[in-house]
């Protein structure tokens, strides 16, 4: 029985750390704002302004998913320690692969948690909106952008994200040359920011019939989805809009108008496009979020205080400046570049096992 009693002492190490996250979370300060919104949201009249009404209700949702996040925490923790005190009391060691499992489950939640208190930028609670760019190199760094596509999109799907894709753009022979999704969920733009920069690939090329290595890059730009458009005021004639015929993902009835929209930001120069939906308006709202997102980046990076001081040479993503690499051969390894972590279990990691890399980067922030 000297499991449970190490797993007693574990356990009680563990409390301290309980107690620092709750402080931690402002459970008390989140609690009174829950009371108090939700007073607001009983007032005759609260539903005839929608906007603030949706932005009252998201805010609420998000502070009892806090709450409420923290006491199942706790409550693990008490059953646990239950668990421990009825087999050392009857002398009952069928319990301990339950016990096993459980803490390592509550080590991960309780880290999961701690790391989500560091995500405290003016976007990092938002939707995240990816970008993926492929490079130089044809249809290899074009099957490279598709693979990261993936990943990321299992990425949210263990994390019970979901995600709608914006616009996609097909490679010549395989891949995409440039796909954007938006990722929804609590502090998806958070933990994705850490995945902004240039991705490199180290493998033997299933395109080349002589079975060389291949180097390919591809760039994820990660922004915040704004839904608040006074956030980010965008003029008419600050924007120049051109309509095309769609290609691609949208099927062959997606061509038969020119439903497609791309949009240029005249004072930074920056395009955007959408042409995923048959709609025109459908796709001209993609364009106008994609936008949005584009230019709070950047205004947060740089920490510019209006759009009208953002530059559109910022927006330039400068390839050989990897921020992670993953290698296929002739050894298998994921590392990044800022952290040093890494993962060699590359199999993984393609399938949206990332979470290493992310608390990793956000712990790193965090000590700055």
């Amino acid at each position: 029985m000297l499991e449970f009693e190490e797993y007693k002492i574990k356990l009680n190490a563990l409390k301290p750390k309980l107690r620092e996250l709750g402080a931690a979370l402002k459970l008390e300060d989140a609690q009174r704002e829950i009371a108090a919104l939700e007073a607001e949201s009983s007032q005759d009249g609260f539903w005839s302004d929608i906007e603030n009404s949706q932005k009252v209700q998201k805010r609420i949702k998000q502070l009892k998913n806090r709450c409420g996040k923290y006491a199942r925490l706790t409550s693990k923790w008490d059953d646990l320690i239950t668990i421990c005190e009825m087999a050392l009391e009857e002398n009952d060691a069928s319990m301990l692969p339950e016990l096993i499992g459980e803490y390592a489950a509550l080590e991960t939640d309780l880290e999961d948690m701690r790391l989500s208190t560091l995500l405290s930028g003016e976007y990092d609670a938002n939707n995240a909106i990816l970008t993926f760019h492929a490079g130089a190199g044809g249809t290899e760094a074009q099957d490279w952008a598709s693979m990261l596509y993936r990943m990321y999109t299992r990425w949210a799907e263990r994390h019970g994200y979901s995600y709608t894709l914006l616009d996609w753009l097909d490679g010549e022979e395989a891949g995409i040359k440039s796909a954007t999704i938006k990722i929804s969920g609590e502090n998806a733009y958070g933990y994705l920011k850490s995945e902004n920069g240039v991705h490199r690939l180290v493998r033997v090329s299933p395109f080349d019939s002589s079975g060389r290595r291949h180097t390919s890059f591809a760039a994820v730009e990660v922004m915040p989805e704004i839904t608040d458009t006074g956030e980010i005021e965008l003029r008419d004639d600050d924007i120049k809009m051109d309509v095309f015929r769609s290609s691609g993902a949208g099927g062959q009835k997606v061509n038969k108008t020119s439903s497609a929209v791309r949009l240029t930001h005249i004072p930074t120069g920056i395009v955007v496009s959408s042409q995923v939906e048959r709609s025109h308006f459908q796709n001209l709202d993609n364009c106008m979020s994609i936008l949005r997102a584009r230019l709070a980046e950047i205004k947060e990076r740089e920490h510019l205080e209006k759009v009208s001081d953002i530059k559109g040479v910022q927006m330039r993503i400068e390839w050989g400046s990897q921020i992670r690499s993953y290698v296929f051969m002739p050894y298998t390894l994921a590392k990044d570049t800022r952290t040093g972590f890494e993962n060699g279990n590359i199999s993984a990691v393609m399938d949206g096992d990332i979470d290493g890399f992310i608390n990793a980067y956000l712990s790193m922030k965090a000590g700055e």
